[in-house]
């Protein structure tokens, strides 16, 4: 079975003061804290999460 791609997200920037949509975004990437990283399969999903909230996290692939 082939290793399915990672990406590891980290928030750069707070989630208070953000529209609901956004802060649910980065709940459900599992990031809570200010430069948390977080490391999520590369997913369609996931990928629409981190675009969604691009202004808020940095991504590298891991």
């Amino acid at each position: 079975m082939a290793k399915s791609k990672e990406l590891k997200v980290t928030l750069l920037k707070s989630k208070f003061g953000r529209l609901k949509s956004h802060r649910d975004c980065v709940a459900g990437l599992g990031l809570r804290k200010i430069r948390q990283t977080v490391t999520v399969i590369d997913t369609p999903e996931n990928r629409g999460m981190i675009n969604r909230i691009s202004y808020m996290v940095s991504v590298e692939e891991a």
